[in-house]
């Protein structure tokens, strides 16, 4: 009998969710709905893990960039494949982000990508921009916006890698933890299902996975906390930095640092005590706080909270 995937109905979830089916030799995809307020990314994880528990999949494929710190009781994830380019991608006026016009509108739904590019930028003009990827090309198509900012991980996965511009070092732009990864996810005790999954894994993704996740976790992230995590492993030897700062990128902090590639989840977790014994947890407070104000200032009068 053929694996049932879980999988969001958009149309890169369905790609993504596609890609893992054929890894496995075949499987049933099995929409899932999402519910929830825009901007609220678990939304897009709990419909694939309620189908998970209720039995209605026996695989759900995540954007790991999506997933909570904490799983739900009863899940877990087994196996991350071969990772596809993390960075994030700039399209629109410009060559680099040196070059792109004083002033530029950039769209972008993500705080993270908000105070990085405002770090790096403060005089560019960043705005709220919500949809699928069709809809937010199509927004910068028709002017409303001089550039967006988008993973590469998506837009390659959806053939659309022409569209890209030129990619944000890691120098400027630290990705989200999990950018670019998969996170394939089952419920506890399935063997079988385990092991099936397990076998199209790749164990550097999986281990810079882990190493980001055990980053955040400390630092308590939520989505209203702009924080970048990204780990390469590079033989036995595993590079690890971070950013986490204000809304108006107006301060932040970075740390780097290498470990041994053996125990991702303690270069992760070391990170984390090293950013917050320099303070990261009081600018992340100040930073949801902000984060908050900023949220209910774009929200349209009217709209619910």
């Amino acid at each position: 009998m053929a694996l049932r995937i879980a999988t969001r109905g958009s149309t890169l979830a369905l790609t993504q969710a596609g890609l893992v089916a054929e890894m496995l030799g075949g499987a049933e995809l099995v929409e899932a709905s999402s519910d929830g307020e825009p901007g609220d990314k678990s939304r897009f994880v709990r419909g694939v893990e309620r189908a998970l528990l209720a039995g209605e999949a026996e695989v759900g494929v995540h954007s790991a960039k999506d997933l909570p710190g904490e799983l739900p009781e009863g899940l877990e994830i087994v196996a991350v494949p071969t990772r596809e380019d993390p960075a994030d991608v700039w399209i629109g006026a410009g060559a680099s982000l040196a070059d792109a016009p004083e002033g530029a509108r950039v769209g972008t739904a993500s705080l993270r990508r908000r105070a990085q590019l405002l770090a790096a930028r403060p005089d560019l003009r960043v705005e709220e921009l919500h949809g699928n990827v069709d809809t937010r090309l199509r927004k910068l198509a028709e002017g409303e916006l001089d550039a967006i900012v988008l993973a590469a991980a998506g837009l390659r996965r959806l053939g659309r890698a022409a569209e890209i511009g030129f990619a944000l070092p890691v120098e400027v732009m630290v990705p989200a933890p999990g950018q670019g990864a998969l996170a394939l996810q089952v419920r506890s005790g399935d063997a079988e299902t385990a092991a099936a999954v397990t076998a199209i894994g790749d164990a550097i993704a999986l281990a810079e996975l882990t190493a980001e996740r055990a980053a955040v976790a400390p630092l308590g992230a939520s989505c209203a906390t702009p924080i970048g995590v990204h780990a390469r492993v590079a033989g036995e030897q595993l590079a690890i930095e971070a950013f986490v700062g204000l809304p108006d990128g107006s301060e932040w902090l970075r740390d780097s640092f290498e470990a041994d590639a053996a125990d991702p989840a303690a270069a992760g977790a070391a990170l984390a005590q090293r950013l917050l014994a320099v303070g990261a947890g009081e600018l992340l407070e100040r930073a949801e706080d902000d984060a908050l104000r900023l949220m209910s200032a774009m929200r349209p009068k009217g709209t619910a909270e």
